[in-house]
């Protein structure tokens, strides 16, 4: 970042993300336990609510706001962020569940679990580096469009074929999703820095970063508490949970990871063409006005 200067602080604007996002993180993480109408949840799903609200309406009052709102006025931005929050989510979930299902169903050692997952880990590495090359070359949108329909198609492996229970299909799964997470991050951070004032760049990207955490722990908590009910329900049903119980039990959060990849794809699709380009630089002229010939 080119800043003249550090920001100042922003105590109450930290505190308000942290409230929203704990109370939010909580509430789903207890909900399936207490039940989704019990007053311990809607009390914190309130207290989210309004201190999400203070967020909105005192952030613009500050002169250096922890969070500038009219960064969103830029598509790719929002895009970046959404995006960030989307793709995380789904990586959250995606080691959550396997790492429950390949110890606890599976009953293979942490080690052996981890060996399982290098299937995902090794294309995540060699796509890392490939994506950063087709941004430079030929912008954002080829990469995302590539990670949104490599983790949507992951997501239907498990979703729809059952991935988990055949060995191939696992390793396929684990490929795509890799795929995709590996094509991902690069166009985030350049997206969301992309047309801002040079003053502005380091906060964007921190904005972006703080979403990748925001997604991977709303994703732990979303998965996690879907998953936790139908394994509930698969146990009751079948007596324990075994692979093909577990494949019913995980069937609806592998379908929120799907849904988490078409996000990805839509999104990027949406906002890295012209008109997303247009919206960040007609931003950046706000936050940044030219100056006047001969002012100082």
């Amino acid at each position: 970042s080119r800043a003249a200067k550090p920001r100042r602080p922003d105590p109450v604007g930290q505190l308000l993300v942290m409230a929203t996002l704990g109370a939010v993180t909580y509430a789903i993480i207890e909900a399936p336990t207490a039940g989704w109408t019990s007053p311990l949840i809607l009390s914190f799903a309130g207290a989210a609510a309004l201190a999400l609200t203070g967020l909105i309406l005192y952030e613009p009052r500050r002169d250096e706001p922890l969070i500038d709102l009219r960064f969103f006025r830029s598509a790719p931005f929002s895009g970046a962020t959404i995006i960030a929050v989307c793709a995380f989510g789904a990586l959250g979930g995606f080691l959550f569940m396997n790492t429950l299902y390949l110890q606890n169903v599976r009953n293979l050692s942490p080690l052996e679990a981890g060996l399982y997952i290098l299937p995902m880990a090794a294309p995540a590495l060699v796509c890392a580096p490939l994506s950063g090359r087709l941004v430079g070359s030929y912008g954002a949108r080829v990469p995302l469009l590539i990670a949104g329909t490599t983790l949507a198609a992951s997501g239907l492996m498990f979703a729809v074929f059952e991935a988990e229970t055949r060995l191939g299909l696992l390793i396929v799964g684990y490929m795509l999703f890799g795929v995709g997470f590996g094509m991902v991050n690069a166009p985030i951070t350049n997206t969301a820095v992309s047309g801002m004032p040079l003053s502005q760049s380091g906060v964007a990207a921190a904005v972006a970063s703080t979403s990748r955490q925001i997604g991977t722990t709303l994703g732990v908590a979303v998965i996690g508490a879907v998953l936790a009910a139908g394994a509930a329900g698969a146990a009751t049903h079948r007596g324990g949970i075994g692979d093909e119980a577990f494949a019913d039990a995980s069937r609806p959060a592998w379908w929120i990871i799907t849904g988490l990849g078409l996000s990805v794809l839509v999104v990027g699709a949406l906002t890295s063409g012209e008109w997303a380009r247009g919206t960040a630089r007609r931003n950046a002229e706000r936050l940044d006005p030219p100056a006047v010939p001969g002012s100082p």
